[in-house]
């Protein structure tokens, strides 16, 4: 019997296989979070990026089966970076990205050749981080690659190569604490690395012909369901939208044949329904999705043939109302300035939470990417954001060190204009950067050094509920606890908040600080805000001590100490 061959049918399935298997353990892998604080997201920012590889692989307009495997792999990998969020996400895409150009015009290839293209997958992934730290997914991906590798002669097969393959991949997330201490101390194993042992193990399921579930495919996002405004859609609205209707159908043998069922019965109807209508048969099940102001109607009509897996209706009207007054300001904002020449310098900032987005547009933010902790934007939403800011030279913000590579990402891949990222890893450091900002030299370079420096004396704290124990910097830290958090120290850990603050503060020099902002979030009470000015402008009897109202979540404050 001939060896199998990956050809890109296979590649396909088996980037289905491991979006799949990595999207029903993205919890644990985001559990896996350093500090124990309800911000760990490197389960769903890896998923979401090679949810982006699967999307567009499903939305291939060839014949997968008759294409070359280096085709599908670079389609594959095109939807990985532009769906890229966070480090982990980005440096994924950048290891897909590798691994198509490793295959290099080759309509399939055997064991070799794979392990030839992961090693080129490695040398991307390496690339997208100007000083790589060991301990993280690249050292897993690396020592993997590198020691599955060694291991293949001219008999190994394509299935035994990518055990092999896997069970190193174990062995070397195994090994990050030993290289990264801080892992070591928080007792984990890194994130990154851990989710890509999860694709490469849905990967295997995909070598030996197991089929990846169409589940996957309604739940194709790990996102977090946004919160509902109520005044959104009132007694006094009409229905203008109509209701996003998307179902899981499993035909039962009691009402039609299964394997002869023909959904274009099903497709026709929702045509008479509504628009926007996509679906699709996979075995007994049947995916489908419409806009259409009856989904009742829609129901009633598709349980002739079987029941239903899941349903989900939202009203598109709502979607269309919540957020609608910022982003018709913002459009309209935007439609102004396309009608003037370019200017010189665009800003695009990141921010999330009401009073800190504000907060960056009086600064002169000409476009506000919506995200933050645990809420990274992917290369994708800053590319939409790049198209919107009429500048020669557009200048980012990411305020979020899990930003920064999704946002160096776009930047190479946008040819409208030079675009330049500013390694800001907090708001602190953005707004800091930002009030100091002289466009004055017009000259792009001296520009970017007055903002490293305007953010080189400023330190961000923060301040967050801790959802586990830990013991962390040599402090003691219980499920419910208050702590601090500078960089990657945890400074503090009190039973409540405004004590936490005050504490990190001054560890961190507060009484020497011109300048303290103290930014709320939505769970710290406008009362407590003012307890924790007044007790800062005691401890800080000659620094200015000024309160913003943020509305950002996870954190209860975030102080900046200029």
């Amino acid at each position: 019997m001939a060896k199998l061959q990956l050809t890109a049918e296979l590649y396909a399935n088996m980037v289905r296989g491991g979006y799949e298997n990595l999207r029903t353990n993205a919890g644990i892998v985001n559990d896996l979070n350093v500090f124990p604080v309800p911000d760990g997201d490197t389960g769903e920012n890896m998923c979401m990026t090679i949810r982006g590889g699967v999307t567009a692989l499903n939305s291939f307009d060839g014949d997968i089966e008759k294409s070359y495997l280096f085709t599908i792999a670079g389609v594959a990998a095109k939807g990985m970076l532009l769906s890229a969020r966070g480090n982990s996400g980005v440096i994924l895409s950048k290891f897909f990205e590798g691994i198509a150009h490793g295959f290099d015009k080759k309509k399939a290839t055997d064991a070799r050749g794979f392990a030839d293209a992961l090693m080129e997958g490695v040398r991307q992934a390496y690339s997208a981080v100007v000083k790589p730290i060991e301990g993280t997914i690249l050292t897993v991906c690396r020592e993997a690659t590198v020691r599955a590798s060694a291991r293949l002669d001219k008999d190994t097969s394509l299935e035994e190569f990518w055990i092999v393959f896997a069970k190193e991949l174990k062995a070397s997330l195994e090994r990050t604490p030993e290289k990264l201490p801080v892992l070591k101390e928080a007792g984990v194993v890194d994130s990154g690395g851990a989710g890509l042992l999860y694709i490469a193990d849905g990967m295997m399921k995909a070598i030996r012909g197991e089929k990846y579930s169409i589940l996957s495919e309604a739940n194709a996002s790990n996102a977090k369901t946004p919160d509902i405004s109520f005044d959104s859609f009132t007694e006094n609205d009409v229905m203008e939208y109509g209701y996003c209707t998307e179902f899981l159908l499993r035909l039962q043998k009691s009402k039609v044949n299964p394997e002869g069922f023909d959904e274009t019965v099903i497709k026709d109807y929702l045509n008479t329904q509504g628009d926007s209508v996509v679906i699709f048969k996979t075995d007994s099940i049947v995916k489908a999705h419409v806009h259409t102001l009856h989904p009742g109607l829609v129901l009633e009509f598709c349980r002739k043939f079987g029941e239903f897996l899941t349903v989900k209706i939202e009203n598109m009207s709502l979607q269309h109302n919540t957020g609608a007054v910022e982003k018709e300001a913002q459009e309209k904002e935007q439609s102004q300035k396309i009608k003037l020449p370019p200017k010189r310098f665009g800003i695009v900032a990141v921010a999330t939470g009401d009073g800190i987005k504000n907060a960056f547009r009086s600064l002169g933010a000409d476009y506000i990417v919506e995200g933050g902790q645990s809420m990274n934007p992917s290369a994708e939403d800053f590319l939409n954001a790049f198209k919107n800011v009429n500048a020669r030279t557009i200048i980012v913000f990411p305020n979020n060190g899990n930003v920064i590579l999704a946002a160096q990402q776009a930047a190479e891949l946008y040819k409208d204009a030079e675009v330049k990222v500013l390694e800001c890893k907090t708001i602190g450091h953005g707004y800091a950067a930002l009030g100091m900002i002289d466009l004055s030299s017009d000259d792009t370079d001296t520009v970017m050094d007055g903002l490293r420096e305007a953010m080189s004396d400023v330190s961000t704290g923060m301040v967050s509920k801790a959802v586990r124990d830990a013991n962390m910097n040599g402090i003691e830290v219980h499920t419910n606890d208050y702590i601090g958090i500078e960089g990657h120290n945890i400074l503090s850990a009190e039973t409540d908040k405004v004590t936490a603050a005050v504490k990190m503060s001054k560890s961190l020099n507060a009484d020497e600080r011109d300048i303290i902002i103290v930014i709320r979030g939505k769970d710290a009470t406008k009362e407590e805000a003012e307890l924790l000015e007044e007790k800062l402008e005691e401890l800080c009897e000659d620094t200015e001590v000024i309160l913003m109202d943020g509305g950002q979540d996870i954190y209860d404050f975030v102080i900046i100490y200029e």
